[in-house]
């Protein structure tokens, strides 16, 4: 088939939008479906795509250098420098061993020496795709975590390293003076990269505070430029691309600078990527030829057992527990950023073979699916490292500082809901005589006096003053808003940061699957650009009627803070029963179940002293169900979102937060704070420490 370039780039951003999303719902994971539609539209399929056409080489070589440089962004540097010694020392384990476990692989199968060290590199490096159940089980400040880690940086920077030797020995020009050159060009590239651009970095950013636009174009000329800058020393350009995310992590936070920048490479260019992988890839050649089956089961077996042996000499050296062991190897198990970008350098430069490329695609299938179950079943028996920090201060609500005026922003367009959300808003500005901020947003017309924008105006009027009454009944001070903007989202956030507002309460939408899959909608794009925190909710009744309040708590961390202060509150005036449920993995140990109720049990002590407060632990494979039933007698439900980014080769990492809301009949309310609220040098492990846990 033959399509103009503008056809072959609508044929691929259809393929981006509806393969994963079909595939996730049959509970497969999303860049499988990216792989298996490059085979059905390449050579061995439909042939609606050829790999070495200018389109795909182009869109492919920019989601490479987007694929290394978002995983030298994710990379906390502070996190290294905490145990940079023995996070130096065990990424030398976990590079050194597959890299030999590699190299023998590769010289069993009759590859030179060169392609066999190339082989070896692959195997060195390692994605972090399990950190998220890390996070959530609050083992951040483990020691083994943070060293395991910390050795991404060593092993992906190791392993880079090598592929540029191998990629110039293979182009025959590489002597000793060679090397040495090459070595030190490197040396000052990366100095220039890392501290250079580190430091104009932070000018631009202090510059153009408020221009994210610029921000934004800023950190992809840098991407560029680093990837053009490695190529004219002689080594490839993701080795640019990944030390350029390095060098502007720290400048650009966890803003949404950043957000952006991420969204834009997982949205489009890095799917592109696994596409074009996907037109490489030979089925009937590799199915009917023995040889490249056994060439990926030995792939399989070195890594697998290369990366098991490095993780037992780190228990042994460094003397941690079996447990830890097998996290630090989970961990390091999967494969997917740093080996599949070489992969691919290495086979166009002619050094790697089909066969090779398939191996390391299955080599990522299985290592990105087994390390990530390992790392629940074996971080689950951890229990988690105490700090020296007490409970967080309830005092201080809603980051507002004691001297200020509570003040809540309340998007309103539904007068059947908007009395309950009103009620809601006044059980928290009450007791610190704060104010109420009705806020109906117009969308805006090209035309001032156009017919349709006076009569939405009308409809918005009348729906602020019954805002107002409703703030008179009770009691409460009610400073009505009107905005006429092009976008809703925004006009609500914008108005929020003119107004100094410390929370923003809106009514719940159910806008979900494809079409917020196309769309979005306006919860999201509030939570991506909000300046405070958002509760999202969707009322039954009226708030002070609730006699059963259930709380799910994922994790025991500083961010469960808001949740317990909201709850605190609205039990101040309804009365109700608290429960604090965590659901914990089934094959969790009974000294860290023991753990968890006692920081139930101390949270309950903090946040309701004198109510009616239960406390309840349940293992489960499923973290669904158990909120489900739990909820069944339960007149509200009270969760907290987190703001998901896509991970690099992400497989489908559920959302439990979304399912539940979306599966429950009762009242719901979801605290919702913007990522960029915490500092990523701040400890995020557990903060709550009970005396009886010495």
């Amino acid at each position: 088939m033959h399509f103009e370039p503008i056809g072959y780039f609508a044929i691929l951003l259809a393929v981006i939008l509806v393969v994963p999303f079909c595939f996730e719902k049959l509970r497969l994971p999303g860049l499988l479906g990216l792989l298996a539609a490059g085979v059905v539209l390449g050579s061995n399929g439909l042939n609606v795509f050829q790999s070495e056409s200018e389109v795909m080489k182009l869109l492919s070589d920019i989601g490479l250098v987007y694929l290394m440089f978002v995983a030298g962004l994710e990379i906390d540097m502070k996190q290294f420098q905490a145990t940079k010694h023995r996070s130096i020392g065990f990424g030398s384990f976990t590079f050194a061993l597959p890299l030999i476990a590699g190299i023998i692989v590769g010289r069993l199968f009759g590859f030179n020496w060169n392609a066999s060290v190339l082989i070896g590199s692959l195997f060195a490096s390692h994605t972090l795709l399990a950190y998220p159940i890390i996070s959530r089980l609050g083992l951040v400040n483990n020691e083994a975590i943070t060293v395991t880690i910390g050795a991404t940086i060593f092993t992906d920077i190791g392993s880079l390293l090598v592929l540029a030797v191998c990629v110039g020995i293979h182009q025959g020009d590489f002597t000793v003076f060679s090397f040495a050159k090459l070595f030190l060009g490197l040396i000052i590239y990366t100095a220039i990269i890392l501290f250079g651009f580190k430091w104009l970095g932070q000018e631009v950013f202090r510059r153009c505070v408020d221009d994210e636009n610029s921000q934004f174009l800023f950190v992809l000329l840098v991407v560029f430029i680093c990837a053009v800058g490695a190529e004219f020393i002689g080594v490839e350009k993701i080795v640019g691309a990944f030390l350029a995310g390095l060098s502007v992590n720290s400048v650009i936070g966890e803003g949404a600078v950043k957000e952006k920048v991420v969204f834009v490479g997982n949205a489009l260019f890095i799917p592109i990527f696994f596409i074009n992988l996907g037109l490489l890839i030979n089925i009937p050649a590799f199915i009917n030829s023995i040889s490249s089956i056994w060439l990926t089961l030995a792939i399989l077996i070195g890594l697998i057992s290369s990366k098991f042996g490095a993780a037992l000499l780190a228990k042994f050296v460094y003397r941690y527990s079996w447990l830890e062991m097998l996290t630090m190897w989970s961990l390091s198990l999967p494969q997917v950023a740093a080996t599949l970008a070489a992969t691919l350098v290495g086979y166009r430069a002619g050094i790697l073979t089909e066969e090779v490329l398939n191996g390391v695609i299955v080599l990522m299938l299985v290592t990105a699916t087994l390390g990530p179950i390992i790392t629940a079943r074996s971080a689950a028996g951890l229990v988690p490292v105490q700090n020296s920090g007490a409970i967080p201060n309830p005092l201080t609500k809603w980051n507002k500082d004691l001297s200020e005026q509570m003040t809540v922003v309340l998007p309103i367009c539904n007068p059947d809901t908007e009395r309950n959300l009103i009620e809601l808003a006044a059980l928290l500005v009450r007791e610190e005589k704060g104010k109420i901020l009705p806020l109906a947003i117009t969308p805006a017309h090209i035309h001032m006096d156009a017919p349709e924008l006076e009569n939405d105006l009308q409809r918005n009027h009348k729906l602020l003053f019954q805002a107002t009454e409703v703030g008179r009944e009770l009691q409460v001070e009610v400073e009505p808003l009107t905005r006429i903007d092009d976008n809703i989202a925004q006009g609500i956030s914008r108005t929020s940061r003119e107004q100094n507002a410390n929370l923003i309460i809106m009514g719940w939408g159910r806008t979900t699957g494809l079409r917020a899959r196309l769309f979005g909608n306006i919860i999201d794009n509030v939570l991506w650009t909000a300046h405070c925190p958002v509760i999202v909710a969707r009322l039954n009744h009226s708030p002070s009627n609730n006699e059963r309040i259930l709380v799910p708590i994922e994790n025991f961390s500083q961010q469960i803070v808001q949740v317990m202060q909201f709850t605190s509150q609205l039990t101040e005036v309804s009365k109700a029963e608290v429960v604090l449920l965590h659901v914990c993995e089934r094959r969790t140990s009974p000294n860290r179940i023991a753990w968890m109720r006692s920081q139930l049990e101390l949270l309950a002590s903090k946040y309701f002293v004198e109510k009616n407060a239960s406390v309840s632990v349940i293992p489960a494979d499923n973290l669904v169900n158990p909120i489900l039933n739990a909820a069944k007698s339960s007149d509200l439900v009270i969760l907290r979102a987190i703001r998901r980014r896509l991970n690099i080769g992400e497989l489908a990492m559920s959302d439990v937060t979304t399912e539940v809301a979306q599966r429950l009949s009762c009242s719901v309310l979801v605290v919702a704070e913007p990522q960029y609220h915490y500092d990523r040098s701040a400890k995020p492990g557990v903060v709550f420490l009970d005396k009886r846990q010495k």
